[in-house]
């Protein structure tokens, strides 16, 4: 069953979009947040938060450009730099909209009060900014950029921390690779999986020449299990990779 857009109040005193999908199942049930690339809320990320609903998890998908160009945008659209910039301001700023997205979920009755941050590109950073400080109680990053700038953010982080690459992601060089490779080793509830010869967007059916189907089916499936996770007992992690 496909979600459907609402309106999300802001503490700020603005409203942006969200797109909201629910599972069948009137349960209580962990959520995922979905915080897009700089495309936006566009059909690959609606087709992600219809999938988690699928399965039974509450998926929610906020326009956190709304302030600067809001909506979708084509790959193409030279107004995709426009409203990512300046990057780190623009993700703190994004901060707020996490937050007021994870307090709309808390006022439905199938929310059980746990929920997930899912970031894909621009994105990512809140899947670790979502559990350090957002309320967030796990965080998970599907090809994230300028995760380099937060690689810091992650001591004091206790809760579930799942990064996907792939080795050659172009907005995820050696450095950064080689940067989150030992994070692992020194934190047990993260895991750092990067896979050989896949690009940067292989979640995007929309990034034909990204995506990669084996890789997004990892990915939706170590989500799932940390959702799963998320429902009473704690999220079961996989050894990096």
């Amino acid at each position: 069953m496909p979600g459907k857009t609402i309106k999300i109040r802001t503490t700020e005193g603005g409203e942006f979009d969200c797109y909201l999908a629910t599972p069948q199942s009137g349960d209580p049930v962990p959520a995922v947040v979905l915080a897009c690339a700089v495309h936006g809320v566009d059909a690959d990320i609606r087709q992600i938060a219809d999938e988690f609903a699928g399965h039974g998890y509450l998926a929610a998908a906020p326009d956190l450009f709304w302030r600067t160009v809001p909506g979708p945008l084509g790959h193409d659209d030279k107004r995709s730099a426009e409203r990512a910039q300046p990057r780190l301001e623009r993700i703190k700023t994004g901060e707020r909209d996490m937050v007021d997205t994870l307090a709309l979920l808390r006022t439905l009755p199938q929310f059980n009060g746990r929920a997930a941050a899912m970031g894909f590109c621009y994105g990512g950073p809140y899947a670790i900014l979502g559990p350090k400080r957002l309320g967030y109680a796990a965080g998970i990053s599907c090809h994230g950029s300028q995760m380099l700038d937060y690689i810091g953010e992650l001591d004091g982080v206790t809760e579930p921390v799942c990064i996907i690459w792939g080795d050659q992601d172009h907005r995820a060089p050696p450095e950064v690779l080689d940067a989150y490779r030992p994070v692992p080793s020194r934190m047990k509830n993260a895991e750092v999986h990067i896979f050989p010869g896949i690009l940067h967007g292989f979640m995007m059916p929309g990034s034909p020449k990204a995506y990669d189907q084996k890789t997004r089916d990892f990915s939706m499936k170590r989500t799932l299990a940390i959702l799963d996770g998320l429902r009473g007992g704690g999220a079961t992690l996989r050894k990096a990779s």
